[in-house]
C-alpha cells in the first residue's frame, strides 16, 4: 500500500493536515472539508423550513444509517441512533432484567462509558465480573467460561482502546452467552474505519459505536446494532422518539407500547447538524474509494512503518507488544511509566499523541504521509 497522502491530503485542507503531525487520529480524526458544507446545509434547511426540517434531517439519519451498516458488514442492521454511547449503552442496559439476573460480565480494558456506568452498577448490588483483557487472545474465551444462567450481560470490546489489540473469538463467546440466555454487547469503536468488521460471527450480538474516530464524522454520530430479538425488550430509559410515528394516538393505556425496528430503542430531540455532516463525509468516502478493506491496508502499512520506527530506537523503559500487526487495530500502542510526560514533550515539538494511563499512542491517518511519519519519530527520537 503506498503513500496515499497527495490524493487525499487537499480534501482535508481546514485542519491543515499536510502542515501539522497529527498522530491522535485513533481519537480525532480530520474531518475532510465536505463536513463544513454539511454543517451549512442543516443550517440552509432549519432556516427555510423551521420545525418543517425534520423530514430532511430524518433522511440525512437514514443516510448515516446507511453509511454505517457498509463499515459493520451488516446491510441490514437495525440501528438506533445517539449522540454518544452512552446514552445507547444506558439504553441498552435498560433493556436487561437485572432484577432476575442481577450480574453482568466485562473486562477491565474497557473505555470509561463501560468502565465508570459498570462499576456505578456495583455499588448498587449488580455483581460486576471484570475479566483481566490481558492476554486478548484468550479474553473470549476466559469470559466465555463465566457466563451463567445470572449473568444478563457480557459487555466486552472488539479492540482494546489502550493496546490496540483485536479480541478473537467473539463469535465464540456469543455462541456461550446464548446457550445461557445472555446477552452480548460488543464496542466496536475502535473497529470501524481501522479493520474490516462482521457481525456475521455473532447475529444476536447488540453492538455500540461510532464514527467519532476513524470514520471521520465528529461527535453526535453514534449507533446501537439491534438483534432480531430487540423487538422482544422494553427498555424502561425511552424517548418520546419512540412513538413519534404514533404522537396523535390515544397515550392513556396504563402500560407503555413500544413500535418494532430501530424506533424502539430511539431517544429524544437532538441536533441533526451531525447527521448532515456525517452524511457528507460517507458521500466523500464513497467517492474516494475508502472502503473498509483500503483503510485497513493503509493502516497496516503506516503503524508497521511506525512500529519498526520505535524498535530501531531501542528505547529504555518502553515496551511495545511485539505480535505481528494484523493482530492490532488502527494505532499503535507503547507501554511506559513516562507515557502522560512523553504525550506533553511530543506536543511541545509538534507531534500530537494521546496517552491513556501507562499506555502512549501514535494514530496515523490516511492523509497522512510517510514522511510525515518519519518526521514524527525523528521528534520522538529527539524527545528521548
Amino acid at each position: 500500500m503506498t503513500d496515499q497522502s497527495a490524493r487525499l491530503a487537499p480534501h482535508y485542507s481546514k485542519f491543515r493536515v499536510a502542515e501539522r503531525l497529527l498522530l491522535s487520529a485513533h481519537s480525532h480524526q480530520a474531518w475532510p472539508d465536505v463536513a463544513l458544507e454539511g454543517q451549512a446545509e442543516a443550517f440552509e434547511d432549519a432556516a427555510d423550513g423551521v420545525d418543517d426540517k425534520w423530514a430532511k434531517a430524518f433522511a440525512k439519519a437514514d443516510r448515516v444509517r446507511d453509511g454505517l451498516r457498509l463499515f459493520l458488514g451488516d446491510p441490514s442492521a437495525a440501528l438506533a441512533l445517539g449522540q454518544n454511547t452512552h446514552d445507547l449503552v444506558l439504553r441498552f442496559l435498560s433493556s436487561v432484567d437485572l432484577r432476575r439476573r442481577p450480574r453482568l460480565i466485562t473486562s477491565d480494558g474497557e473505555f470509561h462509558t463501560l468502565r465508570r456506568q459498570l462499576a456505578r452498577l456495583g455499588e448498587e448490588g449488580i455483581e460486576l465480573v471484570r475479566v483481566p483483557a490481558a492476554p486478548a487472545d484468550t479474553l473470549a474465551a476466559r469470559m466465555a467460561d463465566l457466563v451463567d444462567d445470572r449473568t444478563a450481560a457480557v459487555l466486552v470490546s472488539a479492540v482494546l482502546f489502550e493496546t490496540s489489540r483485536i479480541v478473537p473469538g467473539l463469535g465464540f463467546l456469543a455462541e456461550a452467552c446464548q446457550r445461557n440466555g445472555t446477552e452480548l454487547l460488543v464496542d466496536a469503536y475502535h473497529a470501524l474505519g481501522a479493520m474490516p468488521f462482521s457481525t456475521a460471527e455473532f447475529p444476536a450480538a447488540w453492538v455500540v459505536g461510532g464514527g467519532y474516530k476513524y470514520l471521520q464524522l465528529g461527535e453526535g454520530n453514534c449507533f446501537l446494532r439491534l438483534p432480531p430479538h430487540a423487538d422482544t425488550l422494553r427498555p424502561v430509559i425511552t424517548g418520546w422518539y419512540a412513538e413519534f410515528a404514533e404522537l396523535s394516538d390515544d397515550h392513556s393505556a396504563a402500560t407503555i407500547g413500544y413500535p418494532l425496528g430501530e424506533a424502539r430503542f430511539a431517544g429524544s430531540t437532538y441536533d441533526p447538524t451531525s447527521h448532515y455532516r456525517a452524511a457528507r463525509v460517507f458521500d466523500f468516502f464513497e467517492e474516494q474509494g475508502l472502503t473498509p478493506v483500503f483503510l485497513r491496508k493503509v493502516s497496516l502499512h503506516q503503524t508497521t512503518l511506525l512500529a519498526n520506527r520505535f524498535d530501531a530506537l531501542n528505547a529504555p523503559g518502553i515496551t511495545r507488544d511485539l505480535a505481528p500487526r494484523e493482530e492490532f487495530g488502527g494505532f499503535l500502542s507503547l507501554r511506559t511509566a513516562d507515557a502522560q510526560r512523553l504525550h506533553r514533550r511530543l506536543a511541545e515539538v509538534g507531534v500530537r499523541t494521546d496517552s491513556r494511563g501507562e499506555y502512549l499512542r501514535f494514530g496515523p491517518a490516511p492523509y497522512l504521509s510517510d514522511d510525515q511519519l518519519h518526521k514524527a519519530m525523528d521528534l520522538f527520537e529527539t524527545v528521548l
